[in-house]
C-alpha cells in the first residue's frame, strides 16, 4: 500500500514536471511569435491538466498576440472561474475589455487586479486611461494623480494628465502637463509626440505663432508627419499667412492624395487668394472622393466671390435644407441677395433663421443693419 501511495506522488511529480516543461517551451514560442506552436503546446497541457492556469493564460495570450480578443477573454475567463484572483489572468482580460472598447469592464477588472497590487503603477494608469475615455474627469484625474504620488515624474501620468484636460478643452492645463514632459527631456530629446501636442494646444488657443517651433521640430525630425504637417498649416492658416499655408496643405496632399478634408483647406486658401480656377478644381477633387458639406460650401462661396448670386443663391439653400441650424449659411445666404440688391429677401433669411428660437448676436446685428 505505501508503495502503491509512492508511485501515484512520483507520477503525479512526473506530471507536473513536464506539464512545466512544455509550460515554458510555450511562453518561449509566445516571445519569439510562434503562435502555432505556442498554441499546440498548450493545448497539449490542457489533455493533462484540462483547467490548467498557465495553460489557459498562454492560449489567451496567444489569441491577443493575433487579434482575437474575443477568444483570449473567454480563456482568461474560464482560467478565472478556476483560479479566482489569477493576476496573469485579470491583467489579460482587463486589456481585452480595453480593446472592446467596454471600458468599465477594463476597470472593473483591474480594480480586482489592485487588490493584490495595490501599487501596480501599470494597472493605475490602465485605469486612469480608461476612466479618461468614458469621459470620467474626476476619477481619471484622481488616478492619474496617485501615480504621480508614487512617482512622480512618472511620463505616462503626466502625459495622461494632458491628454485628459485636452480632452476637456482646457488647453492651459493640458500645455502645462506637457511642458513639464519637454523641462525634464530638452526641446530636441523630448518625444516627437509630445511636441505636436504642444503645438495643438497652441492651436486650440490660437496663439499659433507660438506653436509654429514645436511643429517645425517635429517635421525636422519626421518629413512625413501628418500631425507636423498639418499643424503648421493651420498655424499659418491662422496667421492668415496664407501662401505658407498651401505649402503644407499641398505637402499633405502628396502623401494622402485623396484626403477630401485637405483638399477643401487647400480649396479655401486658393479660393482666398482668389485664385478661383485652382479653388474650384480643389473643391470638385474632394467632392470625386465622396460628397463632402464644405467642399459645396466652398463651390457655394466661390461662386458668390465671382458675383454668380443665382449659383450661389442656390447651393446656400441646399445647404440650409441639410442643416437648417447653422447660422454661417444663413448669413451668406443673406449677403447673396443684399449684393444683387434684393434688401427684404436678404432681411427676410435672417427671419427665417430668428424663428428656429436659437439667439446669434451676428445675425441680429446684421438685421438691424438691414433694418436702418
Amino acid at each position: 500500500m505505501i508503495e502503491s501511495v509512492s508511485n501515484d506522488e512520483n507520477t503525479k511529480y512526473i506530471e507536473t514536471q513536464r506539464i512545466t516543461e512544455i509550460s515554458k517551451t510555450g511562453y518561449q514560442f509566445l516571445k519569439e511569435n510562434k503562435i502555432d506552436d505556442a498554441v499546440d503546446c498548450f493545448s497539449k497541457i490542457l489533455i493533462l491538466d484540462e483547467n490548467n492556469n498557465y495553460a489557459l493564460v498562454g492560449l489567451g495570450d496567444a489569441s491577443r498576440k493575433t487579434g482575437s480578443v474575443r477568444e483570449a477573454a473567454k480563456y482568461y475567463q474560464r482560467c478565472l472561474s478556476h483560479h479566482p484572483g489569477n493576476n496573469y489572468a485579470l491583467f489579460g482580460l482587463a486589456d481585452c475589455y480595453k480593446a472592446m472598447n467596454q471600458y468599465q469592464k477594463a476597470i472593473e477588472i483591474w480594480e480586482q487586479y489592485l487588490l493584490h497590487d495595490k501599487k501596480n503603477i501599470t494597472v493605475l494608469t490602465r485605469i486612469a486611461d480608461a476612466y479618461r475615455k468614458i469621459k470620467d474627469f474626476a476619477n481619471s484625474k484622481d488616478t492619474y494623480q496617485r501615480v504621480l504620488e508614487m512617482e512622480n515624474s512618472n511620463a505616462y501620468a503626466i502625459i495622461g494628465l494632458g491628454h485628459l484636460h485636452y480632452d476637456f478643452k482646457e488647453y492651459n492645463d493640458a500645455l502645462f502637463y506637457w511642458e513639464k514632459m519637454l523641462e525634464s527631456s530638452g526641446f530636441s530629446n523630448v518625444d516627437i509626440r509630445v511636441l505636436t501636442l504642444i503645438g495643438n494646444c497652441h492651436r486650440k488657443l490660437k496663439t499659433f505663432s507660438q506653436g509654429i517651433p514645436f511643429f517645425e521640430e517635429a517635421l525636422r525630425r519626421d518629413k512625413m508627419n501628418f500631425y507636423a504637417l498639418f499643424g503648421l498649416a493651420d498655424c499659418y492658416r491662422g496667421l492668415n499667412q496664407i501662401s505658407k499655408s498651401l505649402v503644407y496643405w499641398n505637402r499633405i496632399l502628396e502623401l494622402d492624395p485623396e484626403n477630401k478634408m485637405i483638399l477643401t483647406r487647400a480649396g479655401d486658401a486658393y479660393r482666398n487668394l482668389k485664385d478661383f480656377e485652382k479653388a474650384k478644381n480643389y473643391y470638385e477633387r474632394a467632392l470625386n472622393v465622396e460628397y463632402d458639406t464644405y467642399a459645396v460650401m466652398g463651390l457655394a462661396l466661390l461662386a458668390k466671390a465671382q458675383g454668380k448670386f443665382n449659383e450661389a443663391i442656390n447651393s446656400f439653400k441646399r445647404l440650409i435644407q441639410q442643416d437648417n441650424k447653422n447660422s454661417r449659411l444663413y448669413i451668406d445666404l443673406a449677403d447673396c441677395y443684399l449684393q444683387s440688391g434684393d434688401r427684404k429677401k436678404s432681411a427676410e433669411i435672417l427671419e427665417d433663421y430668428m424663428r428656429i428660437g436659437t439667439k446669434n448676436p451676428k445675425i441680429n446685428e446684421i438685421y438691424e443693419s438691414l433694418l436702418k
